[in-house]
């Protein structure tokens, strides 16, 4: 792979990693303390929306990509041996991935969990939302902190070629 291939791979793994992170942080920053403050059923609703409109071309595009691009970026990058950037592509790669498979085996299944429970009675609601709310917060600080942290890496990756 050529150089310029190589770069347009990185750059594209930065694009991707940074549109996510900035989802991430949105919800971290803004959309959760927003729905800390509304009752359960309006919570639940909400979350419930949120998931069914989210699983869109234009968003799934962005969340296969962003790992693809990084971990094949870095292949390509450290296959081309160029000096200084081994180490920040690789934790960008690593990164990038550890972000998709926090999403996929943490966020998705409690958002699947949500959709699935019976919320008919308040007391429903209530448990729906115990069941999710902490738990899927805390992972997705986890996935803002790790796709903040590939945005460096890569950015790193390209700085320093």
């Amino acid at each position: 792979m050529n150089a310029a291939t190589v770069d347009a791979l990185l750059v594209a793994a930065v694009v991707t990693n940074g549109l996510l992170a900035g989802l991430f942080f949105a919800f971290a920053c803004a959309i959760t303390p927003a729905l800390r403050r509304v009752d359960d059923r309006t919570y639940v609703r909400a979350f419930r929306a949120i998931n069914s409109s989210i699983l869109n071309p234009v968003f799934m595009v962005v969340f296969l990509g962003a790992p693809a691009t990084a971990i094949i970026g870095a292949i390509a990058r450290v296959g081309a041996d160029v000096p200084h950037s081994s180490g920040w592509v690789i934790a960008g790669g690593i990164l990038s991935a550890l972000t998709f498979l926090i999403t996929a085996m943490a966020n998705v299944p409690l958002n699947q969990g949500l959709d699935r429970a019976d919320v008919d009675t308040d007391a429903q609601q209530h448990a729906a939302r115990e069941t999710f709310e902490a738990r899927w917060n805390r992972w997705n600080l986890a996935r803002t902190l790790t796709s903040a942290l590939c945005i460096l890496s890569l950015t790193m990756t390209i700085t320093a070629s």
